[in-house]
């Protein structure tokens, strides 16, 4: 014998059915909470900060940069010891 039971319920109606408490007020704070976080933080993750961020603890690491680059795409056969 096979019983098939379909209950047309929404979430909310189905968590009061069971007991369950109402989570929608903690989660909607949770989420301004996150939102707020995040648009704070945004300006840190910006191309420009990251850029500047790279550049203020070394002032020669832009020098390093262009050495890097040089290298990795093969033009240059000689370092900064072998320039005259």
């Amino acid at each position: 014998m096979k019983v098939n039971v379909e209950i047309d319920c929404t979430p909310l109606e189905a968590r009061q059915f069971f007991g369950l408490p109402d989570v929608s007020p903690m989660q909607t704070a949770v989420m301004e909470k996150m939102q707020q976080q995040v648009m704070a933080n945004i300006e840190k993750v910006s191309p420009e900060s990251l850029i500047q961020s790279w550049f203020t603890f070394d002032p020669k690491i832009a020098e390093r940069f262009q050495d890097m680059f040089v290298t990795m795409a093969g033009l240059g056969g000689m370092g900064q010891k072998d320039k005259k």
